[in-house]
């Protein structure tokens, strides 16, 4: 049964993490989203392998009884902007990991705002500087959804504000 004190793990890990081409890969990756262990990438791969299963297991049924179920995953990934409105099943085969990591609040932030690097545009947002709508979010993993897209608020004091109490 397992205690319940313990949450399960959200990941499952690579079955060889030490050859030379994944590690490159790996670091790779978390260099360029900012990402501050490798089990970030690695919760990232597990979620983007159970939507490929999922759409995998709709392939497999037949088309009157997979009607519905599909609607519903691809309403969730068109949600998120991983699909585009009109995508098939086959679109949701070809997601990558990157897919999913272009959605995460720290990306959308460093992309949205002047941070120099992926690490800042962390840090800006887990230092609390960093709103969607009314709500502060602090949470760099956070996953984005389209319609939030253009509420995200960036409050830095920059020195020129500073000094006449304005905030950007």
């Amino acid at each position: 049964m397992g205690d319940p004190r313990k949450a399960k793990k959200l990941f499952h890990r690579p079955r060889s993490i030490w050859s030379t081409d994944q590690l490159g890969a790996e670091l790779h990756v978390m260099g360029s989203y900012g990402l501050r262990n490798k089990r970030e990438l690695w919760k990232a791969q597990t979620e983007v392998a159970r939507i490929r299963n999922q759409a995998r297991a709709l392939l497999a049924l037949p088309t009157e009884v997979r009607s519905g179920k599909e609607k519903k995953l691809l309403n969730y990934l068109t949600r998120y902007g991983l699909v585009k409105q009109e995508a098939t099943l086959d679109d949701i085969l070809n997601l990558k990991v990157e897919d999913l990591l272009e959605r995460r609040l720290q990306t959308i932030v460093m992309k949205k705002s002047s941070a120099k690097s992926p690490y800042q545009a962390r840090q800006t947002v887990s230092h609390g500087h960093v709103s969607i709508g009314n709500r502060k979010v602090n949470v760099p993993s956070y996953m984005v959804e389209s319609q939030e897209e253009s509420q995200i608020l960036i409050h830095i004091e920059t020195p020129a504000t500073a000094a006449t109490g304005e905030t950007s």
